[in-house]
């Protein structure tokens, strides 16, 4: 679960390892692009330039994708017990455990957000999540199936082959833990394209996956622009592909995946998640869990409660005291002391979420804190609240993907029902209640792969992620996370006659 309480006490600022200043792994060797190209990663609370990376080109994928296929195809991985796979995978998971504050460190200095917090929630949760899936390496398999006649028959579960993995920049630690279990648990190689601001993450891990042992190709971390993992997607040699980031992207990935093969296809998308405060709510608990579902990573999560639908009989008490919460939120460095929201990932995305707020008031909705950007350096929003927001505003169709709350009033339980359906997201939803029947009632009704019923951003991991229509396709985490790199081979074989099978 994600940390609401962290203390956020100082910590000193990392240095980026030189192992991987102007490097990419690639066949588990740190490489240079071919090109000889990089470009920069900032630290987004200050805007200073961290350090260089390759900008990895179509010479550098094909390098990538044909160290997979060859580990894949040719190298002892898939042919590796589950036993063999786990110990590897715990050993790594050892490593990172060894490592975290310098991950950590690393995390927060790269994406922005609290160190405390990318520790205590984002490197904890990486951890175990390698354990988990390690656990699993050797327990999936296939059955005997019962078939008339003279035969036997019995099915396999098979490694689907090299997974090509693009990742964002809101948990980048976390979405490679997300995605290189299940596909190192089934037998599976990875090319992992980072996001172009945060790989420093991905690169630190790559690093620990040669301490721990892996054998070349197995893992491949590519840096580089959105083209990079364009042609990840559209590469003849790639049987899989598994993608986080914005609905439009996906788009983008599903049609290019199909260019030259049918690949197997993973997206977990964009979402504008409602969050239901119902009349027999706790108001003082609402807040919490809206302000919390909504501000957390300074509003950068696919799955953020940006819908506030809140019953006519408390709205005005959820609204002033939800005002009084984000007004009181400190902005501030991932490496300063009692701090509770950071900056933004980057300007492109601190200009895109003010001009959602300019069109929110442009549109009657009424901004009672926020809206504007803090400080002259960094890239900061502040918490903002608007209310009287109608579902016809941008505010309230669009993906925000930053710290503004959009607040609604409904009358009744059917009504926002609707209402919350009424959206081509689908990812999450939240429900404040005392009533057991409401919370099953209004939980089965809502079309959104995650539920929160008197919480929000519950994270564990085997708590299955993924989403209703353009929020994705697939679950990530735990038992269905397999489900992505496995096919499932039927194997029939003729009996002698009255040999029972």
């Amino acid at each position: 679960m994600f940390a609401r309480n962290v203390t956020r006490r100082f910590f000193s600022l990392p240095a980026v390892p030189t192992k991987f200043q102007n490097k990419m792994f690639i066949n588990g060797e740190f490489v240079s692009a071919a090109s000889g190209d990089t470009f920069g990663t900032y630290n987004p609370a200050d805007e200073s330039l961290i350090t260089e990376v390759p900008e990895a080109g179509e010479e550098d994928v094909n390098r990538a994708v044909a160290a997979a296929r060859h580990a894949f195809d040719h190298g002892p991985w898939r042919l590796m017990t589950g036993h063999d796979r786990s110990v590897l995978m715990h050993r790594f998971a050892d490593l990172l455990d060894r490592d975290k504050d310098e991950l950590a460190a690393l995390e927060a200095l790269d994406n922005g957000k609290h160190v405390a917090v990318a520790q205590a929630a984002d490197i904890n949760l990486v951890i175990r999540q390698f354990r988990s899936y390690a656990g699993w390496a050797d327990k999936h398999f296939g059955d005997v199936v019962p078939i008339a006649g003279p035969y036997f028959q019995y099915t396999r579960e098979e490694p689907v082959g090299v997974a090509a993995q693009i990742i964002p920049w809101n948990f980048p630690a976390l979405m490679a833990a997300w995605k290189w279990g299940p596909a190192l648990a089934t037998g599976c190689v990875t090319v992992t394209k980072v996001a172009e601001q945060t790989p420093l993450s991905a690169l630190k891990m790559a690093e620990l996956s040669q301490e721990a042992g892996f054998p070349p190709g197995v893992i491949n971390v590519i840096t580089g622009q959105g083209a990079a993992g364009s042609m990840l997607a559209k590469h003849r040699d790639v049987d899989k592909v598994a993608f986080t980031g914005s609905t439009e992207v996906g788009y983008d990935v599903m049609r290019n995946s199909h260019v030259h093969n049918l690949k197997r296809v993973s997206l977990e998308l964009g979402g504008k998640s409602a969050n239901i405060i119902l009349s027999d709510a706790d108001v003082d608990l609402a807040v919490q869990q809206a302000t919390f579902g909504l501000f957390f990573n300074a509003g950068q999560c696919c799955c953020a409660g940006s819908r506030a639908f809140v019953h006519e009989s408390i709205y005005d008490q959820f609204v002033e005291k939800s005002v009084a919460h984000a007004a009181s939120l400190k902005l501030g460095g991932q490496f300063s002391a009692n701090v509770d929201q950071g900056p933004q990932i980057d300007r492109t995305q601190m200009d895109k979420i003010l001009k959602y707020v300019e069109s929110g008031r442009s549109d009657g909705a009424e901004l009672l804190t926020g809206g504007n950007r803090f400080g002259d350096k960094g890239f900061y929003v502040e918490p903002t609240v608007f209310a009287g927001v109608t579902d016809d505003m941008q505010i309230a169709k669009e993906e925000i993907f930053g710290p503004v709350m959009a607040v609604m009033k409904f009358s009744t339980v059917d009504e926002v029902i609707q209402r919350a359906n009424n959206s081509n997201y689908g990812l999450a939803a939240g429900l404040v209640t005392q009533s057991l029947d409401n919370a099953l009632y209004v939980s089965n009704a809502l079309r959104a792969g995650t539920i929160y019923v008197n919480c929000f951003d519950v994270f564990t991991e085997s708590t299955s992620f993924g989403g209703y229509k353009d929020s994705g396709i697939g679950r990530e985490v735990g038992k269905n996370g397999l489900k992505n790199y496995l096919e499932t081979k039927n194997v029939i074989i003729k009996t002698p006659e009255g040999c029972l099978p």
